[in-house]
């Protein structure tokens, strides 16, 4: 290890610790029974035993912070070349190392459970994101047991633990209040959490849980608060407890924030930083990030630009007049990526100030992925839209009235594709495309004072997300576990990256990756690649059928970008590559490949397990932050919701039930004493039906009826508000949402959490100022007037049991 007398000692009191010679191969180590003789009295001379030891890592054992970034791609951070300035993963580089062929999966959740597991994503069941789980065993999102991961590996060796930010590994059907919790974060090692389950979360209005309960931030977005920096104190504030009350023990703190996933959310003099940056457009700025890599030396003298691929248009084929508001989302996006390295450097200056940051292993991931080209080709106010499959509703004026929302809690907004084309350079594609380096190719940068001794050089051997566990098992002389709680382990497919700390010429040794994403496919082996691409992350169905895709292959010894197709001249090479990937497929779980879209999201067809079944849901008066998988799916068809409530004698005010939020979702709610009914299309348009008078004090049965039009998704409706079994209230909703409400925002009864989907609620103000006892949901049902029965809601529950 090292060298240089500095480096803290793990439990060392100055002589043999203990902890030096316990097996750690069995987790949790086995507790020894004690063998000397146990005399009669604690009075008598021999009644000594050894003092009480407890559990440590090795010697030498390093702190371990890994940061990774969401949806960075390779040409955006400073660090890389970028135009955005990233000021603290500098720093770390210029005292660490730059990876430049450092690789991800290409999606969010393989790319996690990849990293935190030192294995293949299908091999541990990530061959998509948790939304869209089959019940193939390379794409269930079930984190077999006999792959722990590496926080619960160096928890059962005397690591303190804990996970901020994002967590995207918690199968859908598992993300209710009743969990089970076994594959939320503090079911897999880490013992502390603080952040949200899901893929991305609204920044000013997140869905927090700590550990396994939800809670709320402390301000509101008016009051200045962002998740960004709430996480990143609570980090701090973690450590520092660490460090008070066990400064001995080291810590492996995972530090993963939503930026800069979508919503591109910053406060808006981050963004403002960067007015007037890019109006020359996103082919000028692949041209000058090209150059700037090139200077810095992350890519060599004789790399070559790829092409822009015809799917992405040209900054002078988009619509004069729409460029502002382009230029306006990677202004955005900038101050986004670069306020989230500010927040970094909090956290990396707190760890200086400790004394702690010299002996940390710090990784600092910039991507899990490439950029991502989700927002369409004009970008988006609402990724909601998107969600839903819905076009044309965004038109290039209403972009134009709304761009100064970009950045703020009046927007859920997105870039353009062709800024996440640049955001990639030189590289071809995009995130979701796993077969180019545009998706899989990310910033890698390592920093570990007392454990290496290179400063500010650059490391050229291939490496890929999953050799980061066991490298940190390495740098920790922690040895791969056989067998952990019991169960025998899969061995850690991934290579450590240790042999190159301070060895740039080191020749690699992960030769052989295989990359899969919705089809999109590839193989590296030994200097060369042979790719497919099989699908366009902006379209809706793949362009051919999987026997039919036109492969690639490229020598990358000497075409670093991917730049020169060989396929046609080296058609020997190519077959030989396209059998080896095969045989990487079927080791790692990868077949049967699955290219379906819309029937990966239907979990009757994909055969995940659904939560809720039936046909009817109640939920009780005080249930709160549900998902959307926790809930009865009422889109695209009739339905009631039904409550009880009283109504106190100064009167009804406040939500009674609501779903999602202020960019997509349903309320029911009285103002006024009025019962009333919102509907909120993607924030767009709000349909509002109010009964014709007010509930008097009291309790009453209220229900909203839905008769749903037909005819296809994402149709209207007809509304009618009942009390107490007349009709109070009638309305139209002219369209729905047919897919998803929200990304992040959930169900709650008796108030709406986070942003609301009604007007007119602000600052927590929408708790119901009665009691709503209960909310029974039904679909399907078209008797409107009858009530429900106290003998139904007993048949109801005693059915979920």
């Amino acid at each position: 290890m090292k060298k240089n007398g500095k480096q803290r000692q793990a439990g060392d009191g100055g002589g043999p610790s203990p902890n030096d010679s316990l097996q750690r191969e069995v987790l949790p180590i086995p507790d020894q029974p004690y063998q000397g003789v146990r005399p009669f009295s604690a009075t008598d001379p021999s009644a000594k035993f050894p003092p009480i030891t407890q559990l440590r890592p090795p010697k030498g054992a390093p702190n371990v912070l890994v940061i990774l970034l969401d949806d960075v791609g390779f040409g955006a951070s400073s660090a890389f070349g970028g135009v955005v300035n990233t000021p603290t993963a500098e720093r770390l580089a210029s005292n660490g190392l730059r990876y430049n062929r450092f690789h991800t999966t290409a999606l969010c959740s393989p790319t996690r459970a990849a990293l935190l597991t030192g294995r293949n994503h299908h091999a541990v069941g990530f061959g998509g994101i948790t939304e869209i789980a089959t019940s193939s065993p390379g794409y269930s999102c079930v984190l077999p047991n006999h792959c722990a991961p590496v926080a619960e590996v160096l928890k059962l060796n005397g690591y303190s633990t804990a996970q901020f930010g994002k967590c995207h590994e918690v199968p859908v059907w598992e993300t209710s209040p009743v969990g089970p919790f076994t594959r939320w974060p503090t079911g897999s090692g880490f013992e502390h959490f603080f952040g949200f389950v899901g893929g991305e979360t609204n920044q000013y209005s997140p869905a927090l849980y700590e550990n396994t309960v939800p809670i709320e931030p402390d301000r509101t977005p008016e009051q200045g608060y962002h998740f960004m920096e709430d996480m990143t104190e609570r980090a701090i504030a973690w450590v520092r407890q660490q460090k008070a009350l066990v400064p001995d023990k080291p810590f492996f703190v995972y530090f993963a924030p939503g930026a800069t996933h979508a919503p591109h959310h910053v406060p808006r003099e981050w963004a403002d930083k960067y007015k007037g940056r890019f109006d020359a457009g996103w082919d000028t700025l692949r041209e000058e990030i090209f150059a700037r890599q090139k200077k810095l030396g992350v890519i060599p003298q004789d790399a070559r630009l790829t092409s822009r691929p015809g799917e992405i248009p040209s900054w002078e084929d988009m619509p004069e007049k729409l460029r502002p508001v382009l230029a306006r989302q990677m202004e955005v996006y900038a101050g986004f990526l670069e306020y989230a390295d500010f927040h970094v450097g909090r956290l990396i200056d707190s760890l200086e100030k400790m004394g702690a940051l010299e002996d940390t292993l710090v990784y600092y991931i910039l991507g899990d992925n490439g950029a991502s080209a989700e927002g369409g080709l004009n970008g988006t106010l609402n990724e909601a839209f998107i969600f839903n499959g819905i076009e044309g509703v965004e038109t290039p004026e209403y972009l134009i009235q709304n761009m100064h929302k970009l950045g703020t809690p009046e927007a859920y907004n997105h870039y353009a594709v062709g800024w996440a084309h640049a955001m990639d350079t030189p590289y071809q594609w995009t995130k979701q495309v796993a077969s180019h380096y545009g998706g899989t190719r990310n910033g890698c940068i390592v920093h570990w004072p007392h454990g290496i001794d290179a400063k500010g050089e650059v490391r050229t051997q291939f490496t890929h997300v999953i050799d980061v566990a066991p490298t940190l098992l390495e740098a920790a002389n922690l040895p791969q576990p056989v067998s952990v709680n019991g169960v025998q382990q899969t061995p850690m497919q991934g290579v450590s990256m240790r042999y190159c700390f301070d060895d740039a010429k080191a020749p690699e040794r992960h030769e052989t990756q295989y990359f899969e994403m919705f089809g999109n496919r590839g193989i590296y082996h030994q200097g060369w690649t042979a790719v497919t691409k099989h699908r366009t992350p902006w379209e809706g169905a793949p362009h051919t059928s999987l026997e039919n895709d036109v492969w690639e292959l490229y020598d990358t010894t000497k075409d670093w970008t991917q730049a020169r197709d060989l396929a046609a001249e080296q058609p020997q090479k190519l077959r030989e590559l396209q059998q080896l990937f095969l045989i990487e497929a079927a080791r790692y779980y990868v077949l049967p490949l699955d290219d379906r879209g819309a029937e990966r999201f239907n979990s009757e067809i994909a055969g995940r397990p659904e939560l809720i079944q039936g046909d009817s849901q109640i939920l009780s008066g005080t249930m709160r932050r549900l998902s959307e998988n926790s809930v009865l799916n009422i889109k695209n068809k009739s339905h009631n919701v039904t409550a009880e409530v009283e109504v106190p004698e100064s009167g009804a005010n406040g939500v009674i039930v609501s779903q999602g939020g202020a960019f997509g979702g349903w309320c029911l709610y009285t103002r006024g004493g009025r019962l009333s009914y919102c509907y909120n299309f993607g924030g767009l348009q709000r349909f509002y039906v109010v009964a014709e008078r007010e509930l008097l004090p009291g309790t009453h049965q209220v229900r909203m009826a839905f008769k749903y039009d037909g005819g296809g998704v994402g149709k209207g409706g007809d509304v009618t508000l009942y009390a107490d079994g007349k009709a109070v209230g009638r309305g139209r909703v002219e369209r729905t949402l047919p897919n998803v409400f929200s990304a992040d925002e959930t169900t709650d009864v008796g108030i709406d959490m986070g942003s609301p989907v009604a007007e007119g609620f602000h600052n927590g103000d929408s708790r119901f100022t009665g009691r709503v006892k209960w909310v029974q949901l039904d679909k399907g049902k078209e008797n409107f007037s009858d009530l429900v029965s106290r003998e139904e809601l007993l048949r109801i529950a005693m059915a979920r049991q």
